[in-house]
């Protein structure tokens, strides 16, 4: 079915629908990966964008139950060069056209990826509209340029938890709320170290890097308040990553301030930004984003170079940083951002990137050994 991708300087594309009539709209952002289109495609970070794959062919392996990062499909729409109708992977369990039609999100081929990818690198992410209906391109591009810009919203309410539930052997078990106070339930589970995660929307291969720590680990809604995590008690705080712009979400910077220094903290993407913030930095829109999985990162403090996932489009401004105690742990290579920072009186630290990625290098999966390390010292 033919379709039309307008964006909002007035460039536009023809391409084709492989998953039927429709409209989709958002933030248009390209991933450098060449697999893992399933969990790029169930980030929670990827809400209010339509995202485009650099690799060309796509769905050749299908997609299954257990490559997800969510409960759902979180881009806007998915676009590509190639799709591979017939899947040939043991573990495929329905075609990728068939999953995203499933739950009515746009799926775009036959588009030149190649030349929207530098048309972006060139001009930066921007908005945009693809349709299968309106086919009139000045149309289109006329309602990109209506459509919100990523910029100043708070889109952490749109994909965080409406329940706190702890994760457990591998899935999410519900908490009622009349018992999420009671620190004794901890207790009763068994384990040594209790970890609160603020889901600003988490992904899943977080949760199971914690549980693989052998925390006991409670997912807790963005809005819970300093209050209520000093009632519970953890033995630690996670910041998940999460879509958007950070600095909207000014409860939850409050709140992060609030327990500097209470118990040790890790944040990672969204969570390293709020941190940043917290600490009295700012942060800014990178032009297209960090989004692919071999980024280069350099560790400062051991001079190594970790190659990392990464999917964001907002970032730490280093020369903001004025507290002294805070040290810069890592730097992009690309192109010298903020990749991480430690402080040296609190025990808080965090990474910009995605230690857990899988697919993905595992380089930096030490991070959560840290984490667990500063645990111990407390």
């Amino acid at each position: 079915m033919k379709a039309l991708l307008a964006l909002e300087d007035g460039r536009y594309f023809e391409c084709r629908s492989f998953t039927g009539q429709g409209e989709a709209t958002g933030e248009v952002v390209f991933n450098t990966s060449m697999t893992g289109y399933q969990e790029i495609l169930t980030d929670p970070s990827y809400r209010g964008q339509m995202v485009t794959m650099t690799y060309p062919l796509v769905g050749n392996y299908g997609v299954n139950l257990e490559d997800i990062e969510s409960n759902r499909i979180q881009v806007a729409a998915f676009l590509i060069k190639e799709y591979q109708s017939r899947p040939s992977n043991f573990r495929a369990t329905a075609t990728l056209a068939d999953y995203l039609k499933s739950q009515g999100i746009l799926g775009i081929e036959q588009l030149d990826t190649r030349a929207l990818t530098r048309h972006i690198r060139n001009s930066g992410a921007m908005r945009a509209i693809v349709s299968t209906v309106d086919m009139d391109p000045a149309s289109l591009v006329e309602r990109a340029n209506r459509i919100p810009t990523m910029a100043g919203q708070d889109l952490t309410p749109n994909v965080t938890t409406d329940t706190a539930y702890y994760w457990s052997n591998g899935r999410p078990e519900f908490l009622k709320k009349e018992i999420l106070l009671d620190r004794s339930v901890w207790r009763q589970r068994g384990r040594k170290r209790s970890v609160l995660v603020f889901d600003f929307g988490i992904k899943y291969n977080i949760l199971r890097c914690l549980e693989s720590q052998g925390f006991e680990v409670l997912v807790v809604p963005s809005a819970t308040g300093a209050g209520t995590v000093n009632a519970m008690s953890p033995d630690g705080i996670f910041l998940s990553n999460g879509p958007g712009d950070p600095e909207p979400v000014s409860d939850a910077i409050s709140t992060i301030r609030q327990l500097l220094g209470f118990r040790p903290m890790f944040g990672i993407c969204l969570g390293h930004q709020l941190l940043g913030l917290a600490l009295g930095a700012k942060t800014f829109k990178l032009k297209f984003g960090h989004r692919g999985a071999n980024q280069p990162v350099k560790n400062l403090l051991t001079g190594r170079i970790e190659i990392t996932s990464q999917n964001h489009g907002f970032a730490v401004d280093l020369d903001s940083i004025r507290d002294h105690d805070v040290e810069i742990t890592h730097i992009n290579l690309n192109d010298n951002t903020l990749e991480g920072f430690r402080h040296l009186t609190y025990p808080v630290f965090a990474v910009q990137y995605h230690p857990e990625a899988s697919p993905g290098p595992h380089d930096a999966r030490y991070l959560f050994d840290r984490f667990k390390d500063l645990m111990d010292k407390q």
